[in-house]
């Protein structure tokens, strides 16, 4: 299951989640990011209890996007277990590889 972020509840749900959290950084307007969801979302129930899923929704949330410095969409942060940002992803030609590579590397 995936998690919805917002301004509101970043902090709780990704530097407060306890465990390793990805960050699926997507907007409506977003092919690449629409195309990708089905598929981060099938990785989301995989590593259930294992690595936390995030979505947000950059066009809902655009100061903390700016906070974030997200320059481009799709964007995937990952944040360890103690809430520090330690990589990020980001491509318009993204393959569902990478995120899983990324999410190989914070286990």
């Amino acid at each position: 299951m995936m998690h919805v972020v917002d301004k509101e509840n970043f902090e709780a749900e990704v530097n407060g989640a306890g465990m390793p959290v990805i960050v699926d950084i997507w907007g409506p307007s977003c092919e690449p990011c629409i195309a990708l969801m089905p598929q981060v979302e099938e990785l989301a129930e995989k590593y259930e209890g294992k690595i936390k899923f995030c979505k947000l929704n950059s066009a809902e949330n655009r100061r903390l996007c700016i906070t974030l410095r997200v320059m481009g969409l799709p964007s995937f942060l990952a944040f360890n277990k103690d809430g520090e940002e330690v990589k990020r992803i980001s491509d318009h030609d993204m393959e569902i590889d990478a995120i899983v590579e990324l999410a190989e590397e914070l286990l």
